[in-house]
């Protein structure tokens, strides 16, 4: 095709494109971040309220990814185009709403360039391929997930069953495990932190974590295959034992807080999808098992 013969002639549009990309994307994350949350919340009291047999108590209209148009939380100021443009808008306006000069947060920002630096690492990392194909998607689901479960400690399955399945679709065209792999990985991501959830509930009486975190292991299986699991159990577990204790060190977490495990696992999966049989090689050197 002609597109891929131009971006293979010339490298820096292709790293350029994917940066754009990452921008625009990372502007919708932020909605989907902000909105999915609530969604499911008002979604969960009407059930609750079609059960009990009462009429909702919500007053506010419906909220959607797409409705109602993005505007500032504190004066309803509709954001217009050349408001919204990632980065760009935000370093123009000085960081505040253009109407009533509110401080907006620099989370927004932040989110558009990382997934535009991650989106260019998977570029880099695969070329112009099927792999950065169906990367892409599971990158962009990882930094919706981490960050809605940092603000909720909720893991929408709307994300992470999807994603699951197309894990295991991939695993049939051997894009980056085989299929029996990919439905060992699954099974085993899922029973395992189950396990570890029931014995520590049996122990201590409390829930050490969320079903959540189970599907989001078992998403991991089905894209990398078994044989991976151990690696990013072993990278989310140091990464939350480190961030944890730094932060209760500092005093920016009171001890017996619960701390979501979601981004951790979310890092530990970005990681194993970009170095993952490096790091796999690495310890088997060192180990001297090859």
């Amino acid at each position: 095709m002609l597109w891929i013969e131009v971006f293979n002639a010339n490298p820096g549009l292709l790293y350029g494109s994917a940066l754009a990309l990452g921008l625009i994307v990372g502007s919708f994350l932020n909605v989907v971040i902000l909105r999915l949350p609530r969604m499911m919340e008002a979604s969960w009291r009407r059930e609750c309220a079609e059960l009990a047999g009462v009429p909702p108590a919500d007053t506010e209209p419906a909220l959607s990814l797409a409705r109602p148009p993005s505007h500032c939380p504190s004066c309803g100021h509709r954001i217009r185009a050349l408001e919204n443009v990632p980065i760009l808008s935000y370093l123009f306006l000085r960081g505040r709403c253009s109407a009533c000069r509110t401080r907006i947060s620099p989370r927004y920002p932040l989110i558009e360039g990382l997934t535009a630096v991650l989106t260019l690492i998977v570029v880099l990392r695969f070329g112009l391929s099927w792999q950065t194909l169906v990367a892409l998607p599971l990158t962009w689901g990882l930094i919706t997930l981490a960050l809605i479960d940092f603000d909720t400690q909720l893991l929408p399955d709307s994300i992470s069953v999807p994603l699951l399945w197309v894990g295991l679709l991939c695993s049939l065209f051997g894009l980056f495990t085989d299929s029996a792999s990919a439905i060992i990985g699954a099974a085993a991501g899922y029973l395992s932190l189950w396990c570890v959830f029931q014995l520590f509930r049996l122990a201590t009486g409390k829930e050490g974590m969320g079903y959540g975190d189970f599907k989001l292991l078992a998403l991991f299986g089905a894209w990398f295959g078994w044989q991976f699991l151990p690696q990013i159990l072993l990278l989310a577990a140091l990464a939350g034992a480190l961030l944890g204790t730094l932060l209760i060190v500092t005093g920016r977490h009171a001890r017996g807080v619960p701390m979501p495990f979601g981004p951790f696992l979310a890092v530990a999966g970005f990681i194993c999808l970009i170095w993952g049989p490096q790091l796999n090689a690495a310890y088997l050197r060192l180990a001297g098992l090859a």
